[in-house]
C-alpha cells in the first residue's frame, strides 16, 4: 500500500508541476467527487513544491479550496437531482466500486449526516472515509446550498491549510506529516462535537 501511495504521490507531483495551480484544482475536484483518494496526496506535494520556490503557498491553498468546493458541489447536486434511491443503486455497480465508492461508504456518510445534522458537512471534512462523501447525504436532504457551501468552505479551508502548512514545513518527511495530520484531524473532530453539544444545549435553553 505504501508503495502504491508513493507512486500515486509521484504521479500527482508531476501533474502539479506541469499543470500548475489548475492541476491542483482539477485534482482536488476529482478527490472530492469522483475518486475519493486522500487529499494529502495532492496538497502535500504542492506545498513541498512551494517550499522549493516552484509555487506560491497561498495560491496552493486557494486553488486547493476551490477544487474541494467544486468536487463537493458536484456530489451535492448529483444527490439532490437523482435522489437517494438512484445514488444507492449506482453505488452497487462495479464501476463505482472500481472508483472506491460503494454502498457501505455512502451509508456511513449518510448516518454521519443524520447524526450531526448540517454541521456534519463541516465536521466531516476532518474524518477519513467520510470527508469526500459527506456532500451526498447533504444533497439527499436538500440542505440549503448556501449553508452547504459555507460549512464546506470552512471545513475544506481549515483542512487544506493544515496540509499545506505540514507539507511546506516538513517537506518529504511522511512520518511526521502523518503523525501531525492525524492528531490535528482528531482535535478538530472533538472540537466540532463540543460545538454541537453547546448549540443543542443553547437551543433547549431558549425554548
Amino acid at each position: 500500500m505504501d508503495v502504491i501511495l508513493s507512486t500515486i504521490a509521484l504521479f500527482v507531483t508531476n501533474i502539479i508541476s506541469d499543470a500548475g495551480y489548475l492541476g491542483i484544482s482539477l485534482l482536488m475536484t476529482i478527490e472530492s467527487s469522483f475518486i475519493p483518494f486522500p487529499s494529502e496526496i495532492v496538497i502535500l506535494p504542492a506545498a513541498y513544491l512551494a517550499q522549493q520556490g516552484e509555487m506560491n503557498i497561498f495560491l496552493v491553498i486557494f486553488f486547493g479550496i476551490i477544487g474541494s468546493l467544486l468536487g463537493a458541489s458536484i456530489n451535492y447536486f448529483l444527490a439532490y437531482t437523482l435522489g437517494r434511491k438512484v445514488i444507492y443503486s449506482l453505488a452497487n455497480r462495479n464501476f463505482f466500486k472500481f472508483l472506491f465508492i460503494n454502498k457501505e461508504k455512502v451509508v456511513k456518510a449518510e448516518n454521519y449526516f443524520l447524526k450531526y445534522g448540517n454541521i456534519s458537512t463541516f465536521i466531516g471534512r476532518f474524518v477519513p472515509a467520510v470527508r469526500q462523501l459527506i456532500s451526498i447525504p447533504a444533497g439527499f436532504s436538500k440542505m440549503n446550498f448556501k449553508s452547504f457551501i459555507l460549512y464546506t468552505f470552512l471545513g475544506s479551508g481549515i483542512w487544506v491549510t493544515i496540509l499545506a502548512i505540514l507539507g511546506y514545513s516538513f517537506g518529504s518527511n511522511q512520518d511526521i506529516i502523518s503523525k501531525y495530520s492525524n492528531q490535528i484531524s482528531l482535535f478538530f473532530v472533538v472540537f466540532a462535537l463540543i460545538l454541537i453539544v453547546f448549540i443543542v444545549i443553547k437551543k433547549k435553553n431558549e425554548q
